[in-house]
């Protein structure tokens, strides 16, 4: 393991004023995302739209670090035969990959899951590395209910995070490591703070009891953030100041950055909650956005499938990226937002 270069990734994921795009959504999720604008998920379909993504110059070149995506994307090429692997290192951003391969029930555990994929993983990733990719993801899925999260959920999920971690070291892949306490639920921020403290601390204690070198990972975890369905929502400077102190209590200073699923928050939530955390800087991490929907929703109702719609959705691309790049400077304004509009 070359831990240096592992480092260097890490560290160039996470640089300032850039962030990661989401695009590895699952057949089945973007299939839901292509109904809402009435365009039909084909293979084509699908590759069109993430080419325009990463073909949106500006956007890729100025405000995106890398790239997750699916198993499908990554062996896919371009209408004129290039690999979208390519395309994505043309704009200097790096190419990554979602390696777990979804959730199962956990068995005792009623409504709990644990997320699957490391069998065969070792061999995955190979041929990952050589088709281009440089860092994975893992996603962990944690519910906040009644009587849960159990010990026994965190324990299994941040011991398979772990695990998938060292193998990606092993591999010379950054792993990216995401522990998400989902914010679907009536829970208060303060329930999901602590849940979220619980779930951090274990998944530390795991990646070091596996010799994960935390200088060559990035971890991408939920902000402290109310329920959707609770009644009382937090305002922007308490989600930004109790994530702020969590994130200090929890996460080593070695691990050299930070980059925050949106969770379900509207586009301008996520990029205003960013942008506050940065007011409360110095940070000992580098702290930014790996956003799916709060950086794909734009584009993709812009673009509606229509090959005359491609600027208009790289416009809308280039937009949410370049408001999170600023946000991760700690200099979005929402007028930004309206100026745009």
């Amino acid at each position: 393991m070359n831990l240096t270069e592992l480092n260097r990734i890490a560290t160039a994921m996470v640089a300032p004023g850039k962030g990661i795009l989401a695009a590895d959504e699952s057949s089945g999720t973007i299939k839901k995302r292509f109904d809402a604008i009435g365009v039909e998920s084909t293979e084509s379909n699908r590759r069109d739209y993430r080419e325009m993504l990463f073909r949106s110059r500006e956007a890729m070149s100025q405000y995106i670090s890398g790239v997750i995506l699916y198993d499908e994307t990554i062996w896919q090429d371009a209408k004129d035969g290039t690999p979208l692997v390519k395309l994505i290192e043309q704009t200097g951003a790096i190419p990554g990959i979602k390696v777990d391969e979804g959730t199962q029930a956990l068995p005792m555990c009623p409504g709990e899951t644990v997320t699957v994929g490391l069998d065969k993983l070792a061999e995955r990733l190979k041929k990952y590395y050589e088709r281009g990719a440089r860092f994975a993801k893992w996603r962990a899925v944690i519910d906040i209910g009644s009587g849960i999260p159990s010990m026994t959920a965190i324990g299994v999920n941040a011991h398979a995070l772990a695990r998938y971690a060292a193998l990606c070291q092993a591999a010379q892949i950054v792993p990216i490591v995401e522990p998400e306490v989902l914010m679907d639920g009536d829970h208060d921020i303060d329930r999901c703070y602590d849940a979220t403290r619980h779930v951090l601390n274990k998944t530390f204690q795991e990646l070091r009891v596996q010799r994960v070198a935390l200088e060559g990972m990035v971890l991408k975890p939920n902000m402290a953030i109310s329920g959707k369905k609770c009644a009382k929502q937090a305002s922007v400077e308490d989600v930004a100041e109790k994530t702020i102190r969590l994130l200090k209590a929890c996460v080593p200073a070695a691990v050299p950055g930070i980059a925050f699923l949106s969770g379900g928050q509207s586009d301008e939530e996520a990029t205003a909650h960013l942008n506050a955390m940065h007011k409360l800087g110095p940070l000992p991490w580098g702290l930014t956005f790996s956003y799916g929907r709060a950086l794909q929703a734009a584009p993709q109702k812009a673009w509606a499938g229509k090959a005359e719609n491609v600027a208009a959705g790289q416009r809308a691309f280039s937009h949410r990226a370049r408001m999170n790049g600023l946000a991760s400077k700690g200099e979005w304004q929402s007028s930004l937002e309206q100026k745009a509009a």
